[in-house]
């Protein structure tokens, strides 16, 4: 669900699909896509070869902006605060080639 926070904590093959939270398989009720999430998902956690690698399945979510400030909180919880923090400052200390933090 949150690709780019499983990929600054280390996570080794990640998959992500662009979907509100609460909907990780896509709408409620809809076995078949749930079933083609599930299957995408799998094929490309086994066909990534390389370490830290992302796949964004190629999943939309119809007015998904709309879900956004329905179903997210206003302000961040505490602990994303943290890990966009902490990735930010990975981000500088790589910019300024001190390698990873």
């Amino acid at each position: 669900m949150m690709p780019y926070l499983a990929e600054a904590s280390g996570t080794p093959r990640i998959v992500g699909v662009e979907f509100p939270f609460v909907h990780s398989l896509g709408h409620a009720h809809d076995r078949d896509e749930h079933l083609r999430v599930i299957r995408d998902s799998l094929r490309a956690l086994q066909d990534i070869k390389q370490p830290n690698a992302v796949v964004h399945l190629p999943y939309g979510w119809p007015d998904f902006e709309h879900w956004k400030t329905a179903w997210y909180p206003p302000e961040p919880a505490p602990i994303i605060k943290l890990l966009r923090e902490q990735v930010r400052q990975r981000a500088e200390a790589e910019r300024r080639g001190e390698g990873p933090a």
